[in-house]
């Protein structure tokens, strides 16, 4: 799976979990950049995620996953 269908999957996601269609993310996003992304919604959105391309990350990944960039890195390393 190349990284342009990752993040066009991820903008999906993104947009559901935080109920807003104009959200775009990049390799650069981070949770300052998306107004209700807090530590509660972090998890729903890993959830998310993790449930949208069938991967499970660890809880070191999740908490040193600094942009949705390293992501998709470790989404490109593991997606079927």
């Amino acid at each position: 799976m190349d990284s342009k269908a990752i993040y066009e999957r991820l903008n999906k996601v993104f947009r559901d979990v935080f109920d807003d269609d104009d959200i775009t993310v990049n390799a650069n996003t981070t949770a300052n950049d998306i107004e209700d992304w807090d530590s509660l919604e972090h998890i729903t959105l890993m959830a998310a995620v993790q449930k949208e391309f069938k991967v499970k990350f660890s809880m070191g990944e999740i908490a040193s996953m600094k942009n949705v960039g390293e992501m998709v890195q470790i989404i490109e390393k593991r997606a079927k």
